[in-house]
């Protein structure tokens, strides 16, 4: 996985942005909602990551029991530095995961953070939700 691809994942959903709240060298991947009554547009936080290369990582938020799960499975995963280690893991990008999986992890990311928006905010970005109560994405 190189900087272009990871970009290319996070930007790829419905309603993610860059953004550099952080300086120019650390890349933030949010999902924009529109408010609702004319507030302003909310965005989350799905991914972040230094762009470098060299110590190449992003931060992706997970379910507490897969983040433990991922852990101890992989040492390329650890806790996300700086964010809730409950729910954030920090995936180190240096080629042993396959590419596959961290897509995987991307898309889980975006998906726990699509799940906290209303239910307007999801269905304008193509989302459905069970009858169980759970979501889930509708994707062509």
């Amino acid at each position: 996985m190189d900087v272009a691809a990871l970009r290319g994942i996070c930007l790829g959903f419905p309603g993610a942005f860059e953004d550099f709240p952080f300086g120019p060298e650390t890349s933030v991947f949010k999902v924009r909602a529109a408010a609702s009554g004319g507030a302003r547009q909310e965005a989350k936080m799905f991914a972040l990551s230094a762009m470098d290369q060299a110590h190449f990582a992003v931060s992706l938020k997970c379910e507490p029991a897969l983040a433990e799960q991922l852990r101890s499975a992989h040492p390329e995963i650890t806790g996300a530095w700086h964010l809730n280690k409950a729910h954030w893991n920090g995936v180190r990008l240096d080629g042993s995961l396959p590419d596959s999986m961290v897509r995987d992890m991307v898309e889980d990311s975006y998906d726990l953070v699509v799940a906290t928006l209303t239910r307007r905010q999801q269905e304008q970005l193509g989302w459905a939700r069970l009858s169980q109560g759970g979501t889930r994405p509708v994707r062509p």
